[in-house]
């Protein structure tokens, strides 16, 4: 909250146009990033009754009798963080089958169920899915940003504004997570980011794997940290580790399955035979990220090379918080071939858009800045719309065909 007011919640509108139409919908991510205030804000004005499987006695219940439990429900059910109970996708699929209409179940989890065998298969065509994450910061602003939608569709003009500087390390260590951003010192923050870490692999991963080795999640998360914006290497992230390379990908799957990191997939053409097509790594939230690093917003901002690491990650996470609040399905993904061109995000809108971006952490751009983006640009074509390099500086500006350098705090505040 800001002076008693909740954050809006940009996906609100999607959400409730999918229940609207779907029988169940699914609004699933992390852990503490505002499921459940964001399900009751939506569904309690339309009727729907509250139940919460963080009760236990509720849990024992649903997975004692699943088609009873779903059988006596109210007609119009939130069931939150619904993969703790596994055994009423079933039930709930059978009760849809029955009576199709809209808006009946909207369920809450925070695990991908449909990364999980046979949780999602119940309701596949039977569920809208509507991914909810941490905050962004024209969310923390209160005041929606159309930054994507001005990639694709509008023009890049000269626009004059003030460097971020320091400020931008602190809204890197801040985060994106809303009880983080309510906390009002760096020491609070980072003691509920290490709570929540905890708590979040205590308490999901648990429900979704057997494992051997569950003390080394935790230490794995954080040596990933260290590795955010580079390229996956399974046998580096499992040199620390006695166990084998397999099994830390499958840890690395569990972290992803509950939404704590991202694998960013490689662009690729079939023009291009020298393009790396292994994956980007990526945590979930760069408050998160610092917290496990023990990094303050002073400390990072002083180490260059970890604060561009984490600057590539927010601007990333950024871009995908906007772009889940849009109707339109965007797609993203990292440009790299074995020259060691490089763009760091591609964002593909249908299949016949295309924007790149390049991230630096400077207040300075020169023409070189682009010469990965019109790379790329050759490769795709007509479908390229722009190339930007995102900077910290003070003035958006034309650098000819088609590219753009562009002051990273318009992606909040608009260009």
């Amino acid at each position: 909250m800001v002076d008693g007011l909740v954050y809006p919640r940009f996906v609100t509108n999607k959400l409730a146009e999918a229940l609207g139409d779907s029988p169940a919908v699914l609004l699933h991510g992390s852990r503490q990033c505002g499921k459940s205030w964001l399900a009751q804000s939506v569904g309690e004005p339309r009727g729907f009754t509250y139940l919460t499987f963080d009760d236990s006695n509720l849990l024992q219940a649903a997975k004692a009798d699943p088609q009873g439990f779903v059988a006596e429900l109210p007609e119009r059910t939130i069931l939150d963080e619904i993969q703790h109970a596994p055994e009423l996708f079933r039930a709930i699929k059978s009760a849809i089958d029955r009576d199709r209409r809209p808006g009946r179940f909207l369920l809450t989890g925070s695990a991908n169920i449909f990364l999980v065998p046979a949780l999602g298969e119940s309701l596949a065509g039977r569920m809208e899915i509507v991914r909810l994450h941490p905050l962004g910061q024209s969310e923390i602003a209160m005041s929606r940003s159309y930054f994507i939608d001005a990639l694709f569709k509008g023009k890049v003009g000269i626009k004059k504004t003030e460097r971020l500087g320091r400020q931008l390390a602190d809204r890197i260590t801040v985060g994106g997570y809303p009880p983080a951003v309510e906390r009002k010192t760096e020491s609070r923050r980072a003691a509920w980011y290490r709570d929540y870490i905890e708590t979040q692999i205590r308490r999901d991963v648990r429900d979704l794997a057997k494992i051997s080795s569950f003390e080394i999640l935790p230490r794995l998360l954080s040596y990933a940290a260290s590795q955010t914006a580079h390229l996956l290497n399974v046998s580096e992230l499992a040199g620390p580790f006695q166990v084998s390379r397999q099994t830390i990908r499958d840890y690395l799957t569990l972290l992803e399955n509950i939404f704590l990191l991202d694998e960013l997939q490689p662009w690729h053409t079939n023009r291009i035979s020298r393009m790396i097509k292994t994956p980007k790594l990526h945590i979930n939230d760069t408050g998160v990220a610092c917290s496990l690093l023990g990094l303050n917003s002073e400390s990072l901002y002083a180490d260059r090379t970890i604060y561009g690491q984490m600057l590539e990650t927010f601007v990333y996470q950024e871009l995908r918080r906007e772009a889940s609040w849009y109707e339109d399905e965007f797609k993203f993904y990292h440009y790299r071939t074995r020259d060691q061109k490089e763009v760091d995000i591609v964002i593909e809108r249908g299949a016949k858009q295309l924007v790149g971006i390049e991230i630096k952490a400077s207040s300075t751009v020169r023409a070189s800045d682009f010469n990965a983006l019109r790379q790329l640009k050759n490769y795709a074509g007509s479908r390229f719309v722009k190339g930007l390099v995102l900077y910290d500086g003070e003035t958006s500006l034309g650098f000819g065909d088609d590219m753009y350098a562009v002051p990273i705090r318009f992606m909040w505040e608009g260009l």
